[in-house]
C-alpha cells in the first residue's frame, strides 16, 4: 500500500489491521516522491499491492513549484531550482497521473494498482 496522508488514518478508512500494509506517506501523495520506499516494498517486504490515495482541501493544490521555490529563495536564501515540489492543480488527475505512473515504471512489479480520493469533508473514500 502506498501514499496515505496524514489527514488519513488508513487502518479506519480502510479497515486494515496492524500488519496489514506497508504504509508510506508524504506531501500530496505523490508516486515519484516514493518510488524508492514502492521498490523496497515490493522487493524486501513483499508487497503485492499498491493503494494510492490523495485527499481533498490538499496542501498541494495552492502553490506551483515557482512559488515555493521563491519562498524558499527569500526566506532561506537557498536555491532549490533542482527540486521538483510536485504540487497539483488537479487532485482527480494527480491521482490518476500518479496511477499511470507506477503501473509504466519498470521498476515496479506488475501488480494491483489503484487510486482513491479522500474526502476530507464526509470521512468517504472514492475510487478515481
Amino acid at each position: 500500500m502506498s501514499q496515505l496522508l496524514t489527514r488519513l488514518d488508513p487502518a479506519r478508512v480502510l479497515g486494515l489491521e496492524e500488519g496489514d500494509a506497508h504504509v508510506i506517506r508524504n506531501a500530496g501523495g505523490r508516486v515519484t516522491d516514493a518510488l524508492r520506499s514502492i521498490i523496497i516494498s515490493q522487493q524486501l517486504l513483499g508487497t503485492r499491492e499498491i493503494i494510492i490515495v490523495h485527499h481533498t482541501d490538499c496542501g498541494m493544490l495552492t502553490f506551483t513549484d515557482e512559488v515555493i521555490r521563491g519562498k524558499i529563495r527569500a526566506d532561506l536564501h537557498q536555491n532549490v531550482d533542482h527540486i521538483a515540489f510536485l504540487p497539483f492543480g488537479d487532485l482527480k488527475q494527480s491521482v490518476l497521473d500518479d496511477v499511470k505512473s507506477l503501473k509504466e515504471s519498470p521498476l515496479v512489479l506488475d501488480v494491483p494498482i489503484t487510486g482513491y480520493l479522500y474526502e476530507v469533508e464526509t470521512g468517504k473514500i472514492v475510487k478515481v
